[in-house]
C-alpha cells in the first residue's frame, strides 16, 4: 500500500550553482528557480497533497551580497504580483513562515494582500519559508508559551506545538532536499522528527514533475515506524 504525503517539505537548493554553470549571474538562477517553484506547487495540488511548504529564505541568507538579497526580494514581489489570481482561482492557500519583520514594507503588504486573498481556500496549503530558521522558531515559540501563561507542567510536546509557526498543519511526511547536499540546514528542527528524507542531485530548476514522482516513487518504499518496530507495524490495521 502507498504511503500517503499529507505534508510534502521541500529544501529548494542549487539556484546558484545551476546559474554558474550556464555563465549566468545568480539572480537568473533565482529566476528559473521561481520557475521550478510554479511547476511543483501545481504537481503538488495535482497529486492532491494538500500541505507544501517551501524554504525561499533562510535567516542565514541575509549573509549573502546585498544585491542578491535585494534581488530576491524584488523576485519575489513579481511573483507575487503575478501569481496571486492563479493562486485564487486554483484554491491555493498562501501561508508564511519565519519572521517577516526584517523584509521591505512592501514586500509585506503584498504578502499580507495575498494571504487574505486566499484564506478561504483549502485545496492546497502553500507555505513559504521567508526569513525562517528552525532554532528562531523554537526560541519564538518558548517565548510564545511563556507570554501565554503556560506552566512548565502544562508545556508538553503538543501544547508547544501550537506556540510554532506551523501549528496549522501536520509534520511533513517527506522532506526533499535538492542540489546534491546531505543535510536539513536549520530547517523544521521540531517538525522532522519522523519525517521521511530524500536527496536529490538535481539542482532546483530542474525539478520537475518527473522529479517530483521519483521522490514520491521512493517515498512509497519507506515503511514508517515511528519508532515501533516491524512486528508493531504489521499488527496496524489498515485504514
Amino acid at each position: 500500500m502507498a504511503n500517503k504525503i499529507d505534508h510534502l517539505a521541500i529544501i529548494m537548493d542549487g539556484n546558484g550553482r545551476w546559474a554558474k554553470g550556464r555563465g549566468l549571474p545568480r539572480l537568473k538562477g533565482h529566476e528559473a528557480g521561481a520557475q521550478a517553484a510554479r511547476k511543483v506547487v501545481e504537481a503538488a495540488k495535482e497529486r492532491q497533497i494538500r500541505f507544501l511548504t517551501l524554504y525561499a529564505f533562510s535567516s542565514e541568507n541575509w549573509r549573502r551580497p546585498r544585491d542578491e538579497v535585494e534581488g530576491l526580494f524584488r523576485l519575489l514581489e513579481g511573483f507575487i504580483d503575478r501569481e496571486v489570481e492563479r493562486l485564487v482561482e486554483s484554491g491555493i492557500r498562501l501561508h508564511t513562515i519565519g519572521d517577516l519583520s526584517k523584509f521591505p514594507s512592501s514586500l509585506r503588504q503584498k504578502i499580507a494582500m495575498t494571504t487574505e486573498k486566499t484564506q478561504a481556500n483549502g485545496e492546497l496549503h502553500l507555505s513559504v519559508a521567508l526569513n525562517y530558521g528552525g532554532r528562531n522558531e523554537i526560541l519564538r515559540g518558548f517565548r510564545r508559551a511563556i507570554r501565554s501563561g503556560l506552566s512548565a507542567e502544562e508545556l508538553d510536546e503538543e501544547a508547544f506545538s501550537r506556540c510554532l509557526d506551523t501549528s496549522f498543519m501536520p509534520d511533513p511526511d517527506l522532506l526533499v532536499r535538492t542540489g546534491g547536499e546531505r543535510r536539513i540546514s536549520n530547517f523544521l528542527l521540531w517538525q522532522l522528527a519522523y519525517t521521511e528524507i530524500y536527496f536529490s542531485d538535481t539542482l532546483w530548476p530542474d525539478f520537475d514533475e518527473n522529479a517530483l514522482d521519483s521522490a514520491i516513487s521512493w517515498f512509497n518504499t519507506r515503511q514508517r515506524r515511528f519508532g515501533m518496530t516491524p512486528e508493531q507495524i504489521e499488527g496496524i490495521p489498515l485504514p
